[in-house]
């Protein structure tokens, strides 16, 4: 289905700073959408999102190579950098979250909200301290990585190191699903890869010996206990975490400071009832998605509102669509940090819904609480629009120029 008066480019700067029109077209008159000269279906309604989510059998996640790109250019890398689990089906992928899930659990994650606020607080001392920064260096990035490194035990003196890792890990990630990545990123991401698989190696080592309370003894114990977990599986199941356990939330808290100061209502209902503060997360999640879209292959023929898939055919489904429907939300331009009913899709939902949600959104209610609480307010510097993130799936900011004003 298409239109001469209806184009979508996902890559185009204009459309990636305000999808939301062309979403709401786009769920009323074009539920599967087949962009021009890309080769790419594109999904918009909440209903067919959630069930093309849910349907691991008819929908694939087998599309490592498009966010591991030297699968793609140089697949013998496969052994030593297998496919991470997020990106997989069937029984890999179910062992792989199984282990994972043993390890990763809810009360391993709400025991380091203490040290969050210590996080939060050292971070705002400088950046309150110096009245004009970028949040994105002074908090929404170093502050995921302080608590990624918490969480699987490595010294937090060496974050900058794993920002630097993790920018080169996701810098343009999940273009290779329109567009080839050249030989020079994938070098650059095998680098950085092997540069992480080194360091992780040490880290499992001393483990081996002291084992602590931390992700890293865990999961080296399901390594050497289960052996259920190949050495790369271990190396790759760390990088992984500590790549997705920052990026998204970076963005998430990102965006919560621009949905705030764009919606000062909102803002100043925040400082005089914080107890909003959790469904105020959740309300930037669905508002302001941190992932706009996933990629699914058709596993098998298959049909969207009459349209014949074929095997192999890519999909994307736009979780930042989904979450504007007004089939599924009341008002669902309007945001409201006081939403009741809010079934938002940032997580993805089903077998692959994201195992770190509950760890970003209590990042995201700490910095929040913490910003309340600290400042008496802030702002952004200028009126110049924000640089956006580099890929295109996401939603999100390369800097924030704010104004600090204390408590």
């Amino acid at each position: 289905m298409n239109s001469q008066d209806f184009a979508f480019d996902p890559l185009n700067e204009a459309t990636r700073r305000s999808p939301f029109p062309l979403y709401a077209r786009a769920r009323r008159e074009f539920p599967v959408y087949e962009h021009c000269g890309l080769p790419v279906l594109s999904v918009f309604r909440y209903a067919d999102v959630e069930a093309i989510l849910r349907d691991a059998e008819t929908w694939s996640s087998n599309f490592a190579r498009f966010v591991q790109p030297y699968l793609l250019e140089r697949p013998e890398l496969a052994e030593e950098m297998p496919p991470f689990f997020a990106t997989s089906d069937g029984e890999y992928h179910r062992r792989m979250r199984s282990l994972i899930s043993k390890a990763f659990t809810a009360k391993m994650v709400r025991a380091l909200e203490p040290a969050m606020r210590a996080a939060v607080d050292a971070l705002l001392d400088k950046a309150l301290a110096q009245g004009e920064v970028d949040l994105v260096p002074a908090l929404t990035a170093p502050f995921p990585i302080q608590v990624i490194a918490q969480l699987l035990g490595v010294p937090a003196e060496d974050g900058p190191q794993f920002q630097k890792w993790s920018r080169e890990l996701t810098q343009n990630q999940v273009q290779g699903v329109l567009r080839l990545p050249g030989p020079e990123m994938v070098e650059r991401h095998v680098e950085a890869t092997r540069a992480m698989h080194a360091y992780f190696k040490t880290l499992i080592e001393e483990r081996r010996v002291k084992p602590r309370a931390d992700l890293v003894s865990a999961l080296v114990a399901v390594h050497k206990d289960g052996a259920q977990l190949s050495y790369p599986e271990l190396l790759q199941m760390l990088t992984v975490l500590l790549v997705a356990g920052n990026a998204t939330t970076t963005a998430l808290i990102s965006n919560m400071m621009v949905e705030l100061l764009a919606h000062r209502d909102q803002l100043a209902r925040l400082r005089t009832a914080p107890g909003l503060i959790p469904t105020a997360v959740d309300e930037v999640l669905r508002f302001a998605s941190p992932v706009q879209a996933m990629p699914r292959l058709a596993a098998k023929p298959t049909e969207l509102h009459g349209r014949q898939v074929e095997t192999g055919q890519l999909v994307l489904v736009w979780i930042g669509s989904a979450n504007r429907d007004a089939a599924v939300f009341e008002r669902p331009d309007e945001f409201d940090v006081g939403r009741a009913y809010n079934p938002h899709l940032a997580f993805g939902i089903g077998p692959h819904s994201c195992i770190g949600s509950l760890l970003a959104t209590l990042e995201g209610c700490v910095v929040l609480r913490a910003m309340l609480e600290r400042t008496r307010s802030f702002e952004l510097t200028n009126d110049e629009p924000l640089p956006l993130h580099s890929s295109f799936v996401a939603r999100s900011y390369a800097r924030l120029p704010m104004r600090l004003v204390p408590a």
